[in-house]
């Protein structure tokens, strides 16, 4: 049976491409390469897809929402944010959780690519592992080429249109900050190495702490939640000022050291990144790195729901937030 793909390769373009002329999209193809895609198809015997002319043309109206931890203030945020810019356009929406298993968010693509849903919007980090990212890329591809439309928030390594927070540069602006209160001595609870995320704020916050002549903050590395944070902060030294790299596990180190009896922040300071809703009520409040989560979600379904091509990145700065978690060396 003669597939997209054969088309695709005969012709010389991408899968998109072939998808759009043959499928039954509204994004143009240029004449030349519509005229080749034609020719191939013809060469070859091919027939299309009439469930992918249907999508392409979205008639569906359901998305799929794929995140790592719903349980994860940061990653409900975000889904919100998606959801209700779905209510606003009618769609129905479907939320899959990975619980952080990257073999599973591959699944998920190849599940709602059978579903024939219109749109797929990942919501996480990559994994430091290119075979697996790969595998992604791959599965999203063939969900494309049916006319499926798909978007990400995290980093852009997918091929698809992408809001990108600004981890490396969000930690940075912190060290800088904490150091301009006095902090010499730091920790950092890195959370996974193999996580990008997680291994770019790291990065980011000791890069500017190297730019600065300070010294090498001790960096910790654990899980990336409320545990991972609470394990971390019992092996963060002589640190006057501790870094989590998420929220949570800031929460996390926390409930630590008030366990311990140790005062935040009269005997260590602590900071977090990603400024989630639930911080409201802890105390004392944290600082952290503010990402506009729900309107991050937003824009990356009116990304999804678009007809861009090429695929579109956007950077989405962080806000360095000084709270009371933090205090001024004298």
């Amino acid at each position: 049976m003669v597939t997209l793909e054969d088309v695709a390769r005969q012709a010389g373009v991408s899968l998109a491409t072939a998808s759009r002329v043959l499928n039954g999209s509204t994004r143009q193809v240029g004449a030349a390469l519509r005229a080749r895609v034609e020719q191939a198809a013809d060469e070859l015997g091919y027939r299309a897809n009439i469930a992918a002319q249907t999508l392409a043309r979205g008639a569906s109206n359901v998305i799929g929402i794929v995140v790592h931890d719903l349980t994860d203030p940061y990653f409900a945020a975000l889904a919100d944010g998606a959801m209700r810019a779905a209510a606003t356009e009618g769609l129905l929406v479907m939320v899959g959780t990975t619980h952080r298993d990257p073999e599973q968010e591959i699944a998920y693509v190849a599940t709602l690519n059978a579903q024939r849903v219109r749109a797929v919007l990942l919501v996480g980090s990559r994994v430091a592992d290119p075979a697996v990212t790969g595998r992604l890329r791959d599965e999203l591809a063939r969900y494309q080429a049916g006319g499926g439309r798909a978007a990400c928030v995290g980093q852009d390594l997918l091929g698809v249109d992408t809001v990108a927070p600004a981890n490396r540069q969000g930690a940075a602006e912190l060290a800088r900050a904490l150091a301009g209160l006095g902090h010499t001595r730091f920790a950092v609870l890195a959370g996974p190495p193999h996580l990008v995320t997680a291994a770019d704020r790291c990065a980011g916050f000791v890069e500017a702490l190297e730019e600065l002549g300070l010294p090498a903050p001790q960096v910790i590395h654990g899980p990336f939640d409320r545990d991972g944070g609470y394990a971390a902060a019992s092996q963060a030294g002589d640190a006057t000022c501790v870094f989590a790299v998420n929220d949570v596990m800031a929460v996390g180190a926390l409930a630590a050291y008030r366990e311990r009896g140790v005062r935040v922040p009269d005997d260590v300071s602590v900071a977090g990144f990603d400024d989630i809703v639930t911080l409201r009520d802890h105390v004392p409040a944290l600082t952290t790195v503010r990402l506009p989560l729900k309107d991050m979600g937003a824009r990356a379904l009116e990304l999804a729901l678009g007809e861009g091509d090429p695929a579109v990145v956007e950077q989405v700065a962080g806000e360095v937030v000084l709270r009371e978690s933090v205090r001024r060396m004298t």
